[in-house]
């Protein structure tokens, strides 16, 4: 049966009660994510391989519709540092036009997510796959960027691991000091300007602002200092200019890309990517701005959204979008009360772009490198390494398979080797957690002297596939009159844990062994009533084991003896 659709934007009960007081906080905290998302938007884009003005649209036309109808109350979305290597090698393999093909089919994807409802699905993956894929993508994107960050001439950058690390090695000789010395620079900003600001004392009319000046984003500082003196110095750098022409002073007019079969299937599995990145991306964002403002975000209706922005994102040169945790964060520090401030965010983009775009072109692209490796080091967890130690053996080896597998193979395969080894683990574990236990005539005094015709077994956990051995281990060695089994503590049973029964049923029919099962609790009875072993059993059903033994020795029921 398909869900009724629920479709109410955390927009709808936020402006219950909007005043002028909240707009002024929404106002402020929109244009600080602005001042952020800007160098971001263009960074994430010229990594992925394509022109700076993707990010913007992106941050513009995503952003403002992933707060407009999200289901967080102070979300901001936008394209993301974990899309980078993703986008990349799908620019590369496939051309931008089949980008923005398995973008939209990632929006529809998500779309569907949202619509059946399976948004608390994605909190089930472990954090170790989780932990590990972020790692490796930091990497990927910090090597990603070591060609701009050296100024090397390359003249078109693999997509791969080994291509990446040949290409380098190859090319060093190419390296511009120059660019270098506007990387470190900006660098040395990016990472020390809050610190810095907060030491810098309020000089009457000289400095009035001093206090305020860390609240300024190092990246946006760098940014005009290391553009300021590319332009003023003639510094033989290149600039988002001299590669791309600049960034147009318009958005692009809508683009319909091509939904035909032939296309589509083999965009299908880097669509599929796409979306579960997305997902993960966005919810736990969306959890980490819940835990810093107390509130509860809505993962349906934030995965309805994240699918129509990235569906109507490509439409516009576009690019994938998710929730953005630093900016959110950003956006948390800075006052926002509700999902306006995000489209403040978005609408102050789109000013930049219509009055500003034309000084983007003395951007240089080793600045820009240098803010995505100082994103890339924040962006791993890194101390997770150092504390493997602490973690058992099928942790670890999740998370550093994962984070290879990442940064040598791709994202896909990790993910899908993360997820099989963590199903592989969790069958393991509850298997093990499933046992038998041996009631004794020292528990039941009924069976004093009758424990060669009688046993009585009580079982524990879950009597799914990977733990049927247990009762395959009761067939092989059956009492010669009576088998009672407690099953009062068995939470769960599946369709091979129930078939496995059957044939315990079977068996003991046709040694002749009466077999009494007792407290069959809600799940386990459902299904042996479904599968029909409450039919084959008949009488052979008890509330409890006491009334179990007692139906088995002929005595009255009586509670286990104590101790």
């Amino acid at each position: 049966m398909v869900p009724a659709v629920s479709f109410r934007p955390r927009l709808i009960s936020a402006l219950a009660g909007y005043d002028r007081a909240r707009f002024t906080q929404d106002l402020g905290a929109g244009l600080t994510v602005a001042v952020v998302a800007l160098p971001l938007a263009m960074a994430f884009a010229i990594a992925s391989g394509l022109k700076p003005e993707a990010g913007l649209f992106t941050a513009i036309i995503a952003g403002f519709i992933i707060s407009a109808l999200g289901g967080s109350r102070v979300q901001i979305g936008g394209p993301a540092g974990a899309f980078i290597v993703i986008v990349y090698g799908i620019v590369q393999q496939y051309g931008v036009a089949n980008l923005i093909l398995a973008t939209t089919l990632s929006g529809l994807i998500l779309l569907a997510m949202g619509v059946f409802r399976l948004g608390t699905l994605i909190r089930f993956i472990p954090v170790a796959v989780i932990i590990g894929f972020t790692n490796g993508i930091a990497v990927l994107i910090a090597l990603s960027q070591i060609k701009d960050f050296l100024g090397l001439t390359i003249p078109k950058m693999p997509g791969e691991f080994f291509g990446i690390l040949h290409a380098l090695g190859t090319h060093l000789n190419t390296l511009n000091p120059w660019a270098l010395g506007v990387a470190l620079g900006s660098l040395v900003i990016v990472v020390g300007w809050q610190r810095w600001a907060k030491k810098v004392p309020v000089i009457g009319p000289i400095l009035p602002f001093g206090d305020k000046l860390s609240s300024v984003p190092g990246s946006i500082v760098a940014l005009i200092l290391a553009t300021t003196a590319v332009a003023v110095f003639h510094l033989p750098v290149e600039t988002i200019g001299s590669r791309f022409g600049g960034v147009p002073a318009s958005l692009p007019a809508l683009t319909v890309p091509d939904l035909s079969w032939d296309s589509a299937r083999h965009m299908l599995m880097p669509a599929v990517t796409l979306a579960l990145l997305g997902a993960i991306e966005s919810l736990l964002c969306a959890r980490v701005a819940d835990g810093m403002v107390g509130d509860r975000h809505d993962p349906n209706q934030e995965l309805m959204a994240q699918g129509i922005a990235n569906i109507a994102s490509p439409l516009f040169g576009g690019m994938p979008a998710t929730g953005t945790i630093a900016r959110t964060v950003t956006n948390v520090k800075s006052g926002a009360t509700s999902p306006v401030a995000g489209m403040v965010h978005a609408l102050t983009l789109l000013v930049v772009i219509l009055v500003a775009a034309p000084l983007a072109s003395s951007i240089p692209l080793a600045t820009l490198a240098a803010i995505l490796m100082f994103v890339a080091w924040n962006m791993g967890e890194w101390r997770e390494f150092t504390r493997l130690g602490s973690y058992r053996v099928p942790y670890r080896v999740t998370l550093l398979a994962v984070f290879l597998l990442t940064v040598v193979v791709d994202l896909t395969a990790a993910v899908e080797f993360g997820i099989f080894a963590a199903c592989i683990t969790f069958i393991y574990r509850i298997s093990n957690l499933t046992r038998s236990e041996r009631m004794t005539a020292d528990v039941y005094p009924a069976l004093a002297g009758r424990e060669a015709d009688i046993q009585v077994w009580r079982l524990y956990g879950a009597l799914f596939f990977g733990a049927v051995k247990l009762i395959e281990q009761l067939e092989d060695h059956l009492p010669a009159r009576t088998l009672v089994l407690d099953m009062k503590n068995v939470i769960y049973v599946d369709s091979t844990g129930a078939e496995e029964l059957e044939n315990l049923v079977h068996a003991c029919h046709k040694a002749g062994v009466r077999l009494i099962l007792c407290g069959l609790m809600n799940q386990p009875l459902d299904i042996a009533r479904r599968t029909g072993l409450l039919g084959a059993l008949k009488e052979e059903l008890q509330p409890d084991v006491a009334a179990g033994v007692a139906a088995a020795t002929g005595s009255e029921p009586a509670p286990p003896a104590a101790g």
